[in-house]
């Protein structure tokens, strides 16, 4: 259609200059090859920043919005609520078995509390019934050493006193044999009981 168009005008003012007359001098503008120029100047404007899309732009800009909201609200609110909850019940049930471990130990540092507390009064009895049961059997030995010893110094006294007894009649004898001895030096004569009598008064 346009060369059809273009080609007849072109066409028209060949035909009237071939009558006498000259084509005009741009013709071949006239021919439909130029390009209309908006608001008087060569240049469109950008389409964002044209005032005439502005009442478009912003109702797509709140259909937008309003489906990126949808989106949060209705997708990634319930992941990270469900996130969030499945994180707070770990923690609480971590909470919850840190503290059964703490009551845990607490239960075991007293029961071995308890444990150590009664060795030690254990060790105390056991130490004081050995301490008494070795004074007991001290005095038990010291009894028996002294009743020993008694017996032995008994035994010994009366040894000496037999002794003693022996060796006084020895002592005795040879005092009167001695007497007898002296009287009998000196010329004189005595008779043996009175020098066993005299020996005797001597001694007592």
């Amino acid at each position: 259609m346009l060369v059809t168009d273009a080609y007849g005008q072109e066409s028209a003012p060949a035909a009237d200059g071939g009558q006498g007359g000259e084509a005009p001098a741009d013709a071949g503008h006239v021919a439909g090859t130029e390009v209309p120029h908006e608001g008087g100047h060569g240049e469109a404007s950008f389409p964002p920043f044209d005032s005439t899309t502005f009442p478009s732009q912003i109702l797509w800009i709140a259909i937008t919005f309003g489906l990126f909201y949808m989106f949060l609200k209705r997708v990634i609110m319930p992941r990270l609520g469900g996130i969030l909850e499945v994180r707070e019940a770990r923690i609480a049930q971590d909470i919850d078995q840190a503290n059964k471990m703490k009551g845990d130990a607490d239960a075991a540092v007293a029961a071995y509390e308890q444990e150590l507390a009664a060795a030690r009064a254990n060790a105390n009895t056991i130490g004081q019934k050995a301490s008494d049961d070795a004074k007991a059997e001290a005095d038990a030995k010291r009894k028996s050493i002294e009743a020993g010893l008694g017996q032995k110094l008994a035994e010994a006294e009366a040894r000496v006193a037999k002794i003693k007894d022996a060796a006084m009649q020895d002592v005795g004898s040879i005092a009167e044999e001695t007497a007898a001895a002296i009287v009998a030096a000196l010329g004189g004569k005595s008779a043996k009981a009175d020098v066993a009598a005299a020996v005797k008064s001597v001694r007592s």
